[in-house]
């Protein structure tokens, strides 16, 4: 059954996102999309022409969505939690090439802020691992997962970790490597048909691997969990419809300065 969800990932993170815009639309009183409408932009460009600017370039796109498929899995199947970073790290990292690798200065910006963001929230997302391991005593998710529960004790790794969420998902005020306004969206400008839709179906994944994170802080109560998911989820739309964005270098200080120091806080509470 576990693999028919992990089949089924990519679906999941489309029902996700289409919800967020319904959502978002509510929140602005508009009509907005229906809710199926990623799934009908994802037919959309399957009709449309592909330009390919060179085979490696085009083969990123196509990799970065695999390997961020394989970390949602490894989730799926309760993996080790440094494991699993490390894979999304790959991922990202993947992406980051493509956008060097072709000669958009659009894409080089875009690149540049992939790689800011990525210095910013991947040592909040081992931190929080390490705090896991230390209360759980594993960094299996499997282990984790029969916890009774976070919160109570990693209250401040739960608050540097939901500040690194709208980086994750693209969310105002550190919506910095999207900015359609400055970038023109960055490393995916030089994207086009198929090759496109792959980087738009690797959004789905991401909000799936970053949402785990707000789950499993829910322990063995599964109803917790989702609770804190279902809360994030509100909470992350309702500032990205209330704050702007803010400049790169503000949002690697605001997560160094703040996330950072939380999380190292409660790590420390937790040791003593």
């Amino acid at each position: 059954m576990i693999w028919v969800w992990i089949l089924l990932a990519p679906l999941l993170g489309g029902l996700v996102y289409g919800g967020e815009r319904v959502l978002r639309a509510r929140m602005q009183r508009r009509q907005g999309p229906p809710f199926l409408q990623p799934f009908y932009d994802m037919f959309k460009l399957m009709d449309k022409r592909s330009l390919i600017v060179h085979a490696p370039h085009a083969l990123l796109a196509v990799g970065h969505f695999f390997l961020l498929w394989v970390s949602v899995a490894a989730i799926f199947l309760g993996w080790n939690l440094l494991y699993i970073i490390f894979l999304h790290l790959f991922a990202q990292v993947v992406l980051i090439l493509a956008g060097y690798s072709v000669r958009s200065v659009y894409s080089h910006l875009g690149a540049n802020r992939e790689l800011l963001a990525l210095v910013a929230y991947e040592p909040i997302l081992i931190l929080v691992s390490v705090g896991f391991y230390l209360v759980s005593g594993s960094f299996e998710i499997g282990r984790i997962l029969e916890g009774e529960g976070y919160l109570a004790q990693m209250p401040l790794l739960f608050a540097a970790l939901l500040i690194i969420v709208p980086i994750k998902v693209k969310k105002s005020p550190f919506d910095v490597t999207e900015a359609h306004q400055e970038i023109v969206g960055g490393v995916e400008i030089e994207y086009s048909g198929v090759f496109y839709e792959f980087l738009y179906m690797a959004r789905f994944l991401e909000y799936l691997f970053i949402y785990s994170f707000i789950f499993l802080f829910g322990g063995i109560s599964y109803g917790v969990g989702a609770v804190l998911v279902a809360a994030t989820f509100l909470l992350v739309n309702l500032v990205d419809n209330a704050t702007a964005r803010v400049r790169t270098g503000d949002m690697v200080k605001i997560v160094y300065g703040v996330a950072m120091s939380l999380a190292v806080i409660n790590i420390v509470g937790i040791l003593r």
